[in-house]
């Protein structure tokens, strides 16, 4: 494959990932009044990502710098957190489905497994986004090396997908009818509302399978020795 066509196959992981991300920007107050969680905790919730950043990113880079698995350095992680990612959006998705279950009462305002379930998935969605984006800028530094013209194009072009699935997630989120493709979303513990962010989110998840399973079995990478690695380090 040439260098064109690998940038736009990591770009494109970006902006599945993004897709899932943004979908909760305009959707995370109005659904959490849906499911029970008092409109003072929504910064606290959102607070976690940022939290999540300055100590899953570093660790991240650090491991995906040092692995030799055969998958190569950097794919490995971003399977791994595409694949949460993915995760994350059932939890969310069926918090009020899951509290139901759990015990929680349609007829109370006040709903704790619900919102305990709802809190540990957005919490997973952000450690899952975290751990992606390192990765992925570190794999076009890799497939470029000293190429600085392609570096900065990748680079380019890999914010601009970013912004894309931006674009993607909160488009998905003010459609109000997509329930109607996905008629099981609806249930006695989620109503139309519900069932059309849950269906926004099997939207964003189906986008971001698909992405990201194109694009990590179409690139490759070289296995790395430990030694090698440990001398890419250095160079660093």
């Amino acid at each position: 494959m040439e260098g064109g066509g690998k940038i736009i196959m990591v770009a494109l992981i970006a902006a599945g990932v993004q897709s899932c991300w943004a979908l909760q920007l305009p959707l995370l107050t109005p659904y959490s009044q849906l499911l029970g969680i008092p409109l003072t905790w929504a910064p606290f919730i959102s607070l976690f990502g940022s939290i999540s950043g300055m100590i899953v990113q570093p660790l991240v880079d650090y491991y995906s710098h040092r692995c030799t698995s055969r998958f190569g350095r950097r794919r490995p992680f971003i399977a791994a957190g595409a694949a949460l990612v993915a995760i994350a959006v059932f939890p969310i998705g069926f918090a009020a489905d899951l509290g139901h279950l759990f015990g929680d009462s349609l007829n109370r305002p006040s709903k704790p497994p619900t919102i305990a379930v709802f809190v540990v998935g957005f919490w997973i969605l952000g450690v899952g986004n975290d751990m992606v984006h390192g990765p992925c800028r570190a794999l076009l530094a890799d497939l470029f090396g000293d190429d600085q013209p392609r570096t900065r194009t990748a680079n380019y072009l890999y914010s601009f997908f970013m912004a894309v699935g931006n674009v993607l997630g909160v488009a998905a989120g003010s459609f109000t009818h997509l329930h109607k493709a996905f008629p099981f979303t609806k249930t006695d513990a989620c109503d139309i509302d519900c069932a059309s962010i849950k269906s926004c989110f099997f939207f964003s998840i189906a986008l971001l399978i698909t992405l990201t399973t194109i694009a990590l079995t179409t690139l490759s990478e070289t296995k790395l020795s430990r030694r090698e690695t440990e001398n890419s380090g250095h160079q660093v």
